[in-house]
């Protein structure tokens, strides 16, 4: 019977047909944001039966729990299945309703483990976590000493404690500079707002209307910057992160790439020999 399930299991057309289901079942995922029929919930119900009966199909084809549960797709094709089958009746709370709803929009990810090429990529992400976090750790750091700067050098008088000649500044300043944030905070007033502000920057969002603004505030005295200071500020940030930093991330990526391929063929390698002998 284990063996008999194996070769189901293994068969082109059993995987197809998982790969048809799931994109049936993503694809009604996607309709049910448009329009509600009852006969979508048929075929959800009958594509969540037919993942039910593929995940048995595969415990009991493995040899052990342990042999199930040491490959991370079974765990995580499990887990999509078992919140599937929470009722929503079971929660009074909408909160918890909705985090359910939003559990099983996960099964879309299913896909993932249809493509050896896509789950080359999944093995890569996972791997380069560690060396991402180091990353984030040093990003932060940067951002952190930048954010500091930026209050220290940016920050304009808080208007409820502003002088009258300020507020009067303060008009010239909304009236002449480009998108200035009239019913937004100060870029640079507080540290959080300014780490915001930063990451604006990376993303290339408007961080030439921030340093245009800052120049109109410097031209009338709200700041006490140059404006060769604050473009300097902001090429040299945009330059580091945009640039060097990235380029840190998108190179530990690759590595990862270029370590589990060479495993990959190793690995082959190493089966075709045991196939000839």
């Amino acid at each position: 019977m284990k063996q008999f399930l194996k070769n189901t299991i293994n068969l082109r057309f059993f995987e197809f047909f998982i790969i048809f289901v799931i994109i049936v079942n993503s694809t009604l995922i996607g309709v049910e944001t448009y329009v509600v029929k009852p006969w979508m919930h048929t075929v959800q119900t009958i594509c969540l039966i037919i993942f039910i009966i593929e995940i048995l199909m595969r415990i009991f084809a493995s040899d052990g729990f342990r042999q199930f549960f040491s490959d991370s797709w079974n765990v995580f094709d499990l887990s999509i299945v078992l919140v599937s089958l929470i009722p929503e009746s079971v929660f009074a709370d909408s909160s918890m309703i909705t985090a359910i709803r939003v559990l099983r929009v996960f099964r879309v990810v299913r896909l993932f483990r249809t493509s050896g090429e896509i789950k080359l990529i999944v093995s890569v992400l996972s791997r380069s976590f560690s060396a991402l976090s180091y990353n984030a750790v040093f990003f932060f750091i940067f951002m952190y000493l930048f954010s500091i700067i930026g209050v220290v050098l940016f920050k304009l008088p808080d208007p409820n404690t502003a002088t009258p000649q300020q507020l009067s500044k303060y008009e010239i300043l909304y009236e002449k500079a480009p998108n200035a944030p009239v019913n937004s905070p100060d870029p640079y007033g507080t540290l959080h707002e300014t780490m915001f502000t930063l990451f604006r920057v990376l993303t290339g969002e408007d961080w030439t209307d921030i340093r245009y603004n800052l120049i109109v505030a410097s031209d009338l005295g709200l700041i006490k910057v140059s404006g060769t200071v604050i473009t300097a500020f902001h090429i040299i940030w945009f330059i580091l992160s945009a640039f060097l930093l990235l380029n840190l991330l998108v190179g530990a990526i690759l590595n990862n790439y270029q370590v589990i391929m060479s495993e990959a063929r190793e690995k082959k390698e190493k089966n075709d020999e045991v196939k000839k002998s």
